[in-house]
Protein backbone atom coordinates (compact mmCIF):
# COMPACT_ATOMS: atom_id res chain seq x y z
CA UNK A 1 0.00 0.00 0.00
CA UNK A 2 1.31 3.43 -0.88
CA UNK A 3 1.44 5.68 2.16
CA UNK A 4 -1.12 8.48 1.82
CA UNK A 5 1.51 10.92 3.13
CA UNK A 6 3.36 10.73 -0.15
CA UNK A 7 0.37 10.89 -2.47
CA UNK A 8 -2.14 12.99 -0.60
CA UNK A 9 -0.16 15.54 1.38
CA UNK A 10 -1.18 19.12 0.70
CA UNK A 11 0.93 22.25 0.97
CA UNK A 12 0.53 22.13 4.75
CA UNK A 13 2.06 18.65 4.85
CA UNK A 14 -1.12 17.26 6.37
CA UNK A 15 -1.62 13.58 5.66
CA UNK A 16 -4.94 13.27 3.84
CA UNK A 17 -7.07 10.14 4.23
CA UNK A 18 -7.26 7.68 1.37
CA UNK A 19 -10.89 6.54 1.18
CA UNK A 20 -10.07 3.82 -1.34
CA UNK A 21 -7.99 2.00 1.26
CA UNK A 22 -11.09 1.28 3.34
CA UNK A 23 -12.74 -0.69 0.55
CA UNK A 24 -9.64 -2.79 -0.11
CA UNK A 25 -9.38 -5.63 2.41
CA UNK A 26 -5.75 -6.32 1.57
CA UNK A 27 -4.84 -2.66 2.00
CA UNK A 28 -6.59 -2.61 5.37
CA UNK A 29 -4.61 -5.66 6.50
CA UNK A 30 -1.36 -4.03 5.35
CA UNK A 31 -2.26 -0.87 7.25
CA UNK A 32 -2.99 -2.79 10.46
CA UNK A 33 0.16 -4.84 11.09
CA UNK A 34 -0.57 -5.07 14.82
CA UNK A 35 -4.03 -6.60 14.25
CA UNK A 36 -5.85 -3.83 16.11
CA UNK A 37 -9.04 -4.65 14.21
CA UNK A 38 -8.86 -8.27 15.33
CA UNK A 39 -8.23 -7.23 18.94
CA UNK A 40 -11.34 -5.05 18.79
CA UNK A 41 -13.41 -7.75 17.10
CA UNK A 42 -12.67 -10.07 20.04
CA UNK A 43 -14.46 -7.77 22.51
CA UNK A 44 -17.38 -10.17 22.99
CA UNK A 45 -15.04 -13.10 23.53
CA UNK A 46 -13.01 -10.99 25.94
CA UNK A 47 -16.13 -10.17 27.96
CA UNK A 48 -17.08 -13.85 28.28
CA UNK A 49 -13.56 -14.81 29.31
CA UNK A 50 -13.46 -12.02 31.90
CA UNK A 51 -16.74 -13.20 33.40
CA UNK A 52 -15.37 -16.74 33.69
CA UNK A 53 -12.14 -15.57 35.34
CA UNK A 54 -14.06 -13.35 37.76
CA UNK A 55 -16.29 -16.28 38.73
CA UNK A 56 -13.18 -18.26 39.64
CA UNK A 57 -11.90 -15.51 41.97
CA UNK A 58 -14.45 -16.22 44.74
CA UNK A 59 -15.71 -12.65 44.81
CA UNK A 60 -18.68 -13.69 46.96
CA UNK A 61 -16.29 -13.58 49.93
CA UNK A 62 -16.35 -9.78 49.62
CA UNK A 63 -19.85 -9.69 51.06
CA UNK A 64 -18.78 -11.26 54.36
CA UNK A 65 -17.87 -7.89 55.87
CA UNK A 66 -21.04 -6.17 54.73
CA UNK A 67 -21.67 -3.20 52.51
CA UNK A 68 -18.74 -0.75 52.27
CA UNK A 69 -18.90 2.94 53.07
CA UNK A 70 -17.43 3.81 49.64
CA UNK A 71 -15.77 2.15 46.64
CA UNK A 72 -12.66 3.61 45.02
CA UNK A 73 -11.66 2.32 41.58
CA UNK A 74 -8.01 3.22 41.12
CA UNK A 75 -6.24 3.34 37.77
CA UNK A 76 -5.53 5.53 34.76
CA UNK A 77 -6.64 5.53 31.14
CA UNK A 78 -8.92 2.63 30.29
CA UNK A 79 -8.66 1.37 33.87
CA UNK A 80 -10.13 4.63 35.13
CA UNK A 81 -13.01 4.35 32.67
CA UNK A 82 -14.04 1.15 34.47
CA UNK A 83 -14.76 3.26 37.55
CA UNK A 84 -16.94 5.58 35.49
CA UNK A 85 -18.82 2.60 34.06
CA UNK A 86 -19.40 1.22 37.55
CA UNK A 87 -20.71 4.59 38.75
CA UNK A 88 -23.01 4.75 35.72
CA UNK A 89 -24.39 1.24 36.20
CA UNK A 90 -24.85 1.81 39.95
CA UNK A 91 -26.73 5.06 39.25
CA UNK A 92 -27.43 7.98 41.54
CA UNK A 93 -29.72 5.87 43.71
CA UNK A 94 -26.80 3.74 44.91
CA UNK A 95 -26.25 4.47 48.60
CA UNK A 96 -22.51 3.80 48.32
CA UNK A 97 -20.39 6.46 46.58
CA UNK A 98 -18.26 5.20 43.69
CA UNK A 99 -15.13 7.18 42.82
CA UNK A 100 -12.85 6.72 39.81
CA UNK A 101 -9.45 7.72 41.24
CA UNK A 102 -6.63 8.54 38.79
CA UNK A 103 -3.85 9.71 41.12
CA UNK A 104 -1.25 7.68 42.99
CA UNK A 105 -2.39 6.36 46.36
CA UNK A 106 -5.96 6.76 47.58
CA UNK A 107 -7.97 9.68 48.95
CA UNK A 108 -7.14 10.65 52.52
CA UNK A 109 -10.51 9.53 53.87
CA UNK A 110 -10.15 5.89 52.75
CA UNK A 111 -10.10 3.50 55.70
CA UNK A 112 -11.19 0.10 56.95
CA UNK A 113 -14.83 0.70 56.03
CA UNK A 114 -14.06 1.15 52.31
CA UNK A 115 -13.21 -1.00 49.30
CA UNK A 116 -10.42 -0.20 46.85
CA UNK A 117 -10.45 -1.86 43.42
CA UNK A 118 -7.00 -1.45 41.86
CA UNK A 119 -7.10 -1.89 38.07
CA UNK A 120 -4.17 -2.15 35.65
CA UNK A 121 -4.08 -4.20 32.45
CA UNK A 122 -0.31 -4.61 32.76
CA UNK A 123 -0.33 -4.98 36.52
CA UNK A 124 2.46 -2.37 36.63
CA UNK A 125 0.62 0.96 36.66
CA UNK A 126 2.08 3.13 39.47
CA UNK A 127 -1.39 4.49 40.23
CA UNK A 128 -2.88 1.03 40.75
CA UNK A 129 0.19 -0.27 42.63
CA UNK A 130 0.26 2.68 45.03
CA UNK A 131 -3.49 2.43 45.56
CA UNK A 132 -3.22 -1.26 46.42
CA UNK A 133 -0.39 -0.58 48.85
CA UNK A 134 -2.27 2.29 50.51
CA UNK A 135 -5.43 0.20 50.81
CA UNK A 136 -3.48 -2.56 52.58
CA UNK A 137 -1.81 -0.12 54.96
CA UNK A 138 -5.14 1.46 55.91
CA UNK A 139 -7.01 -1.79 56.36
CA UNK A 140 -9.40 -1.21 53.45
CA UNK A 141 -10.72 -4.21 51.56
CA UNK A 142 -8.78 -4.67 48.34
CA UNK A 143 -9.70 -6.18 44.98
CA UNK A 144 -7.04 -6.25 42.25
CA UNK A 145 -7.60 -6.61 38.49
CA UNK A 146 -4.61 -7.01 36.19
CA UNK A 147 -2.11 -9.21 34.40
CA UNK A 148 -1.23 -12.51 36.08
CA UNK A 149 2.22 -12.84 37.67
CA UNK A 150 2.52 -9.05 37.79
CA UNK A 151 3.49 -6.76 40.67
CA UNK A 152 -0.19 -6.05 41.30
CA UNK A 153 -0.88 -9.78 41.49
CA UNK A 154 1.89 -10.21 44.05
CA UNK A 155 0.53 -7.33 46.15
CA UNK A 156 -2.92 -8.92 46.16
CA UNK A 157 -1.49 -12.25 47.26
CA UNK A 158 0.40 -10.63 50.13
CA UNK A 159 -2.77 -8.84 51.21
CA UNK A 160 -4.82 -12.03 50.78
CA UNK A 161 -7.12 -10.06 48.52
CA UNK A 162 -9.15 -11.28 45.54
CA UNK A 163 -7.26 -11.02 42.24
CA UNK A 164 -8.94 -11.27 38.83
CA UNK A 165 -6.48 -11.90 35.99
CA UNK A 166 -6.69 -10.08 32.67
CA UNK A 167 -4.67 -11.89 29.98
CA UNK A 168 -2.53 -9.28 28.24
CA UNK A 169 -2.90 -9.64 24.50
CA UNK A 170 -2.78 -5.99 23.41
CA UNK A 171 -2.44 -2.46 24.84
CA UNK A 172 -4.85 -1.61 27.65
CA UNK A 173 -7.23 0.34 25.42
CA UNK A 174 -8.10 -2.97 23.69
CA UNK A 175 -8.82 -4.63 27.04
CA UNK A 176 -11.72 -2.48 28.20
CA UNK A 177 -14.19 -5.31 28.68
CA UNK A 178 -11.59 -7.53 30.30
CA UNK A 179 -11.04 -4.79 32.88
CA UNK A 180 -14.65 -3.66 33.24
CA UNK A 181 -16.39 -6.97 33.86
CA UNK A 182 -14.33 -7.88 36.97
CA UNK A 183 -15.02 -4.44 38.44
CA UNK A 184 -18.75 -4.82 37.86
CA UNK A 185 -18.84 -8.34 39.27
CA UNK A 186 -16.89 -7.28 42.36
CA UNK A 187 -19.47 -4.51 42.87
CA UNK A 188 -22.25 -7.06 42.40
CA UNK A 189 -20.73 -9.23 45.12
CA UNK A 190 -20.82 -6.17 47.39
CA UNK A 191 -24.52 -5.68 46.63
CA UNK A 192 -24.06 -2.39 44.75
CA UNK A 193 -25.24 -3.32 41.23
CA UNK A 194 -27.62 -5.80 39.68
CA UNK A 195 -25.70 -7.22 36.73
CA UNK A 196 -27.36 -10.46 35.63
CA UNK A 197 -25.69 -13.27 33.75
CA UNK A 198 -28.21 -12.59 30.98
CA UNK A 199 -26.99 -8.98 30.79
CA UNK A 200 -23.42 -10.16 30.29
CA UNK A 201 -24.46 -12.69 27.65
CA UNK A 202 -26.55 -10.15 25.72
CA UNK A 203 -23.75 -7.59 25.88
CA UNK A 204 -21.23 -10.10 24.54
CA UNK A 205 -23.63 -11.00 21.72
CA UNK A 206 -24.09 -7.30 20.94
CA UNK A 207 -20.32 -6.85 20.68
CA UNK A 208 -20.11 -9.88 18.36
CA UNK A 209 -22.90 -8.49 16.19
CA UNK A 210 -21.30 -5.07 15.92
CA UNK A 211 -17.94 -6.65 15.08
CA UNK A 212 -19.66 -8.44 12.21
CA UNK A 213 -21.26 -5.17 10.99
CA UNK A 214 -17.88 -3.43 11.12
CA UNK A 215 -15.67 -6.15 9.63
CA UNK A 216 -13.04 -5.11 7.04
CA UNK A 217 -14.74 -7.01 4.20
CA UNK A 218 -17.88 -4.85 4.27
CA UNK A 219 -17.78 -1.80 2.01
CA UNK A 220 -18.04 1.68 3.45
CA UNK A 221 -21.63 2.32 2.44
CA UNK A 222 -22.87 -0.62 4.55
CA UNK A 223 -20.17 -0.54 7.25
CA UNK A 224 -21.16 1.97 9.98
CA UNK A 225 -17.61 2.22 11.36
CA UNK A 226 -16.05 3.01 7.98
CA UNK A 227 -18.80 5.55 7.29
CA UNK A 228 -18.21 7.26 10.65
CA UNK A 229 -14.45 7.26 10.05
CA UNK A 230 -14.85 9.09 6.77
CA UNK A 231 -17.34 11.50 8.36
CA UNK A 232 -14.56 12.51 10.76
CA UNK A 233 -11.73 12.66 8.21
CA UNK A 234 -9.84 15.97 8.50
CA UNK A 235 -12.44 17.33 10.93
CA UNK A 236 -12.31 18.34 14.58
CA UNK A 237 -14.61 15.88 16.37
CA UNK A 238 -16.93 17.14 19.09
CA UNK A 239 -18.48 14.09 20.77
CA UNK A 240 -21.40 14.58 23.18
CA UNK A 241 -23.40 11.94 25.01
CA UNK A 242 -27.09 12.48 25.77
CA UNK A 243 -27.14 10.57 29.09
CA UNK A 244 -24.70 9.44 31.78
CA UNK A 245 -24.33 6.17 29.88
CA UNK A 246 -23.76 7.89 26.54
CA UNK A 247 -21.32 10.32 28.17
CA UNK A 248 -19.10 7.43 29.27
CA UNK A 249 -19.14 6.20 25.66
CA UNK A 250 -18.36 9.71 24.38
CA UNK A 251 -15.30 9.98 26.59
CA UNK A 252 -14.20 6.53 25.51
CA UNK A 253 -14.48 7.67 21.87
CA UNK A 254 -12.30 10.67 22.69
CA UNK A 255 -9.71 8.29 24.16
CA UNK A 256 -9.50 5.99 21.15
CA UNK A 257 -9.58 8.84 18.62
CA UNK A 258 -6.45 10.20 20.29
CA UNK A 259 -4.65 6.90 20.79
CA UNK A 260 -5.60 5.05 17.59
CA UNK A 261 -6.13 7.82 15.01
CA UNK A 262 -4.11 10.65 16.67
CA UNK A 263 -7.14 12.95 16.37
CA UNK A 264 -7.88 15.60 18.99
CA UNK A 265 -11.48 15.49 20.17
CA UNK A 266 -13.73 17.34 22.59
CA UNK A 267 -15.80 14.73 24.41
CA UNK A 268 -18.26 14.94 27.28
CA UNK A 269 -21.84 15.29 28.41
CA UNK A 270 -24.47 16.92 26.25
CA UNK A 271 -25.59 18.91 29.30
CA UNK A 272 -22.20 20.65 29.32
CA UNK A 273 -22.88 21.88 25.79
CA UNK A 274 -25.66 24.15 27.02
CA UNK A 275 -23.27 25.74 29.54
CA UNK A 276 -21.19 27.45 26.90
CA UNK A 277 -19.63 24.73 24.77
CA UNK A 278 -22.42 24.99 22.23
CA UNK A 279 -20.68 28.25 21.29
CA UNK A 280 -18.21 26.12 19.34
CA UNK A 281 -20.86 25.91 16.63
CA UNK A 282 -20.47 29.65 16.04
CA UNK A 283 -16.68 29.63 16.20
CA UNK A 284 -13.92 29.74 13.61
CA UNK A 285 -14.21 25.99 12.98
CA UNK A 286 -18.00 26.04 12.91
CA UNK A 287 -20.67 28.46 11.69
CA UNK A 288 -18.33 31.44 11.47
CA UNK A 289 -16.48 29.77 8.64
CA UNK A 290 -19.75 28.81 6.97
CA UNK A 291 -21.30 32.28 7.28
CA UNK A 292 -18.37 33.82 5.43
CA UNK A 293 -18.73 31.38 2.57
CA UNK A 294 -20.47 32.13 -0.73
CA UNK A 295 -23.39 29.71 -0.95
CA UNK A 296 -22.83 29.45 -4.70
CA UNK A 297 -19.12 28.67 -4.34
CA UNK A 298 -17.64 25.31 -5.27
CA UNK A 299 -17.40 23.25 -2.02
CA UNK A 300 -14.11 21.76 -3.26
CA UNK A 301 -12.51 25.20 -2.93
CA UNK A 302 -12.89 24.88 0.86
CA UNK A 303 -11.97 21.23 1.13
CA UNK A 304 -8.79 21.97 3.07
CA UNK A 305 -10.51 24.08 5.73
CA UNK A 306 -10.77 22.22 9.02
CA UNK A 307 -14.32 22.06 10.30
CA UNK A 308 -16.09 20.75 13.35
CA UNK A 309 -17.87 17.43 13.07
CA UNK A 310 -20.49 16.91 15.75
CA UNK A 311 -20.98 13.31 16.91
CA UNK A 312 -24.06 12.73 19.05
CA UNK A 313 -24.22 9.51 21.04
CA UNK A 314 -27.87 9.11 21.95
CA UNK A 315 -29.32 6.79 24.57
CA UNK A 316 -32.99 6.05 24.13
CA UNK A 317 -33.24 3.71 27.13
CA UNK A 318 -34.76 4.32 30.54
CA UNK A 319 -33.17 6.88 32.83
CA UNK A 320 -30.63 5.37 35.21
CA UNK A 321 -31.83 7.74 37.91
CA UNK A 322 -35.33 6.29 38.06
CA UNK A 323 -36.44 3.38 35.92
CA UNK A 324 -40.06 4.29 36.55
CA UNK A 325 -39.69 7.88 35.45
CA UNK A 326 -37.74 8.70 32.32
CA UNK A 327 -38.22 12.49 32.36
CA UNK A 328 -34.53 13.28 33.05
CA UNK A 329 -33.51 11.33 29.95
CA UNK A 330 -36.33 12.86 27.90
CA UNK A 331 -34.96 16.33 28.71
CA UNK A 332 -31.54 15.32 27.41
CA UNK A 333 -33.03 13.82 24.27
CA UNK A 334 -34.87 17.09 23.57
CA UNK A 335 -31.61 18.93 24.11
CA UNK A 336 -29.94 16.58 21.63
CA UNK A 337 -32.62 17.43 19.05
CA UNK A 338 -32.06 21.14 19.66
CA UNK A 339 -28.28 20.95 19.34
CA UNK A 340 -28.51 18.85 16.19
CA UNK A 341 -30.81 21.46 14.69
CA UNK A 342 -28.48 24.31 15.71
CA UNK A 343 -25.51 22.53 14.14
CA UNK A 344 -27.31 21.86 10.88
CA UNK A 345 -28.45 25.49 10.63
CA UNK A 346 -24.80 26.54 10.85
CA UNK A 347 -23.58 24.05 8.28
CA UNK A 348 -21.85 21.89 10.91
CA UNK A 349 -22.36 18.28 9.91
CA UNK A 350 -23.66 15.79 12.45
CA UNK A 351 -23.14 12.05 12.90
CA UNK A 352 -25.50 10.18 15.23
CA UNK A 353 -24.95 6.84 16.94
CA UNK A 354 -28.00 5.55 18.81
CA UNK A 355 -27.86 3.02 21.64
CA UNK A 356 -29.52 -0.35 21.19
CA UNK A 357 -30.33 -3.12 23.64
CA UNK A 358 -32.13 -3.69 26.92
CA UNK A 359 -29.70 -3.45 29.82
CA UNK A 360 -27.48 -0.47 30.53
CA UNK A 361 -24.42 -2.58 29.82
CA UNK A 362 -25.65 -3.69 26.41
CA UNK A 363 -26.62 -0.14 25.44
CA UNK A 364 -23.18 1.07 26.50
CA UNK A 365 -21.55 -1.62 24.37
CA UNK A 366 -23.62 -0.57 21.37
CA UNK A 367 -22.33 3.01 21.73
CA UNK A 368 -18.71 1.94 22.12
CA UNK A 369 -18.24 -0.79 19.49
CA UNK A 370 -18.82 1.17 16.26
CA UNK A 371 -16.80 4.23 17.39
CA UNK A 372 -13.95 1.93 18.48
CA UNK A 373 -13.79 0.43 14.97
CA UNK A 374 -14.19 3.89 13.41
CA UNK A 375 -11.07 5.15 15.20
CA UNK A 376 -9.09 2.25 13.72
CA UNK A 377 -10.36 2.78 10.18
CA UNK A 378 -9.62 6.50 10.45
CA UNK A 379 -6.02 5.72 11.40
CA UNK A 380 -5.63 3.23 8.55
CA UNK A 381 -7.09 5.69 6.03
CA UNK A 382 -4.41 8.17 7.10
CA UNK A 383 -1.65 5.59 6.74
CA UNK A 384 -1.12 5.25 10.51
CA UNK A 385 -0.64 1.99 12.40
CA UNK A 386 -3.41 2.18 15.03
CA UNK A 387 -1.69 -0.28 17.37
CA UNK A 388 1.67 1.50 17.63
CA UNK A 389 1.78 4.90 19.36
CA UNK A 390 5.45 5.99 19.30
CA UNK A 391 4.82 9.08 21.43
CA UNK A 392 3.56 6.93 24.30
CA UNK A 393 6.70 4.76 24.25
CA UNK A 394 8.95 7.82 24.07
CA UNK A 395 7.10 9.49 26.94
CA UNK A 396 7.60 6.41 29.13
CA UNK A 397 11.31 6.32 28.28
CA UNK A 398 11.79 10.02 29.01
CA UNK A 399 9.87 9.87 32.27
CA UNK A 400 12.10 7.07 33.61
CA UNK A 401 15.41 8.77 32.79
Amino acid sequence: MTAPLEGNAGLSGRREPDEKVLDDERAIAAGDPGDALMATAWAGRQLREAATLAAEAHLTDLADEGRPRAVVVAGVGTAARTGEILAMVAGSRCQVPVLAHRSAGVPGWVGAADVVIAVSASGRSPEAIHAAEAASHRGARLVAVGAPESELHQLAERARAPFIPVPRRAPARFSMWGLTVPVLLAARALGLVNVREADLAETANRLDMDAERCRPGLESFVNPAKSLAMDLACALPVVWGSSPLATVAARRFGDVLAANARYPAIAGALGEAGRGRVGLLDGVFGGLTESARDIFADPDEHAESTRLRLVLLRDGGLSLDDEDHDEPLAVEERRADAIQSLAERRGVRVSVVTAEGGSALERLASLIAVPDFASLYLAIAHGLDPMAVPAVSEMKELSTQ
